[in-house]
C-alpha cells in the first residue's frame, strides 16, 4: 500500500523573521524575483531593504498584476530568467503565492513568505488557477516550497479579516480529511489521468496527517477567538502564535496530504456566481463546510458546534453573508461546477450528484440563517 506525506523542506516561524529572508535566499544564490503585490512590499520595505543588505542579496521586484492566471505566470517566468534569478519568492497573500509556484516551475528555488495568514496555501506543493476576472480556472501541482519563512508580527499587523479567513479556510481539514478517511480516498483524488497524475501518483492518507487536522479544528475552537481578538489590537500572543500555525502548516498538512473533499469543491461551484468574487477563499470555504456537513448528514451537534464558531470568530454561515441574495436557478450551475468529474467531491464516502450538491446548499442556508435569527420566511 503506497502512503505519502506532503511537506516543505523548511517551515520557520516568528516575530520580526522576515529579516533572516536574506539568509534563506543566500542558500540558494544571491538573487531572487520577488513575487509580490506593490502594497505588501510597502508593507514590508524596511525588512526587506535590511535584509538584502545584511546578507548582500538582490531581491528582483515585478509587477504582479494580482491574479494567478496563465498569462501573469507566463509573463513573471520571462522576467525570472532574463535577470537570471536563482529562486522565487512568493510574499503577500494567496494570489502571489500560488503565482510563484506557477513561476517556479522551471525548478528552481521557492521561499515563501505570507505576510497574512489567510489560507493554508502557503505549505502546500499545489496552486490554484483563475482566470483573469476571477472565475477559478484549475489547480496546478508542483514540488513542495524549500522554504516557508512566516513573520508573525507583520500578520498580527494585517486585516483582522484576513486571519478570520484563514480560521474559514482551516475549518474545513478536519472534516474534508475525515471524509477521506471514511473513503479510504486517494490524497490526490480527482486528479485527471494524464501528465499532472503521473506528477503526483496515488496515494493514501497517513495517520499523521489525519492528526494534525483533528488538532488543526481542535485549535480553532480552542484559540482562534482569542487570536482574533489579538489581531484587533495588532499584537503576537500566543493564542495568535497557535493560529497562524494552525492556519498554515496544520491546515495546509492536513488538507494536503490528508485530502480535500466537499468544502473545496463547493467553494469552486460558488465561483460561478459574480457576487462571491469580493469573497475570501476562506471564507467561501466556511460556507462550504457546512454545505459538507449537511451533505454527509452530520449529527446536529456537530453542524450547531460550526456555526458557534462561525459566529464567534465571523465567518459566513449563509448565502447572503457571501453577497448572494437570489440565488435561483443559478444554484443548477453552482452544483454542477461543484461535480465535475476531476472535482475533490468525489473523495466523499459515497456517490453525490449536482442534485445532492443543490439540496445541501439549499439546507445549509437555511440552517444559517435560522440560526442567526434572520430567516426570510420570517421577513
Amino acid at each position: 500500500m503506497r502512503k505519502a506525506f506532503i511537506c516543505p523542506s523548511k517551515y520557520v516561524q516568528g516575530e520580526n523573521e522576515l529579516y533572516n529572508l536574506g539568509y534563506f535566499v543566500r542558500l540558494y544564490g544571491k538573487s531572487a524575483l520577488l513575487i509580490a503585490n506593490p502594497d505588501d512590499v510597502k508593507r514590508v520595505k524596511p525588512q526587506l531593504d535590511a535584509t538584502q543588505e545584511k546578507f548582500g542579496v538582490k531581491l528582483v521586484t515585478c509587477d504582479f498584476g494580482g491574479e494567478c492566471s496563465r498569462e501573469e505566470v507566463a509573463k513573471l517566468q520571462k522576467l525570472a530568467k532574463e535577470e537570471k534569478c536563482n529562486c522565487i519568492i512568493g510574499l503577500g497573500g494567496g494570489k502571489a503565492i500560488d503565482t510563484a509556484k506557477c513561476v517556479n516551475a522551471a525548478k528552481s528555488r521557492l521561499i515563501i513568505v505570507p505576510t497574512i495568514a489567510a489560507t493554508d496555501a502557503p505549505t502546500s506543493h499545489s496552486a490554484v488557477l483563475y482566470t483573469p476576472d476571477g472565475a477559478f480556472d484549475d489547480y496546478a501541482y508542483f514540488t513542495s516550497p524549500d522554504v516557508v519563512l512566516i513573520d508573525t508580527a507583520v500578520i498580527a499587523k494585517a486585516p483582522v479579516r484576513f486571519l478570520v479567513s484563514g480560521m474559514g479556510d482551516a475549518l474545513s481539514t478536519y472534516f474534508e480529511a475525515r471524509a477521506n478517511n471514511q473513503s479510504y480516498a486517494n490524497i490526490n483524488a480527482g486528479l485527471p489521468c494524464g501528465a499532472r497524475e503521473k506528477k503526483c501518483p496515488p496515494a493514501k492518507p497517513t495517520m499523521a496527517a489525519y492528526q494534525l487536522a483533528q488538532l488543526c479544528y481542535q485549535t480553532l475552537l480552542s484559540d482562534g477567538y482569542k487570536a482574533k481578538l489579538a489581531c484587533e489590537e495588532n499584537v503576537v500572543t500566543p493564542a495568535l502564535e497557535r493560529i497562524v500555525e494552525t492556519n498554515i502548516l496544520l491546515s495546509g498538512l492536513g488538507f494536503e496530504s490528508g485530502g480535500l473533499a466537499a468544502a473545496h469543491a463547493i467553494h469552486d461551484g460558488l465561483t460561478v456566481l459574480e457576487e462571491t468574487h469580493h469573497m475570501t477563499h476562506g471564507e467561501k470555504v466556511a460556507f462550504g463546510t457546512i454545505c459538507q456537513l449537511v451533505l454527509e448528514n452530520a449529527p446536529q451537534e456537530e453542524i450547531e458546534e460550526v456555526l458557534d464558531f462561525c459566529f464567534t470568530v465571523g465567518l459566513p454561515v449563509c448565502l447572503e453573508d457571501l453577497g448572494v441574495t437570489d440565488i435561483g436557478d443559478r444554484i443548477t450551475a453552482v452544483a454542477e461546477k461543484a461535480c465535475i468529474p476531476e472535482e475533490s467531491i468525489h473523495s466523499m464516502p459515497f456517490p453525490v450528484t449536482p442534485d445532492m450538491v443543490a439540496a445541501a446548499i439549499i439546507a445549509a442556508d437555511k440552517l444559517g440563517r435560522e440560526a442567526k435569527g434572520c430567516c426570510c420566511d420570517c421577513e
